[in-house]
């Protein structure tokens, strides 16, 4: 059976550990035709960041629990790239009262690996 049009291949939830327990969201990824279409939505961001903007990014390892993430291994990059050109590496999320909506395709990835 085929996807249906509006229904994610794969879909990441998003949770907050101890230093941001109030953090959530889900990041949703959809095969389109050699890209991926990436869609993220966050809430409880918290705001110490000045700027704004967070980090996003896939990595190679599984798990985020551990100060500064620090389960989670490097970006994903199965082809050796340089920084910012690791497959991982995403656009930022940019906070708005606490919020960010994220939308971009890329095609450095598939929603099977």
């Amino acid at each position: 059976m085929q996807n249906c049009r509006n229904c994610p291949d794969v879909v990441a939830r998003i949770t907050g550990g101890a230093e941001v327990p109030w953090l959530s969201g889900c990041v949703e990824f959809y095969q389109e035709n050699g890209c991926v279409l990436v869609v993220a939505r966050i809430s409880g961001l918290p705001e110490e960041s000045k700027t704004g903007f967070f980090g996003f990014h896939i990595h190679q390892g599984g798990d985020c629990s551990g100060v500064g993430f620090s389960g989670t291994e490097g970006h994903y990059n199965p082809i050796g790239q340089a920084h910012p050109e690791h497959a991982g590496d995403m656009p930022p999320l940019i906070r708005c009262q606490g919020n960010a909506y994220l939308s971009f395709k890329t095609d450095r990835f598939s929603v099977n690996e």
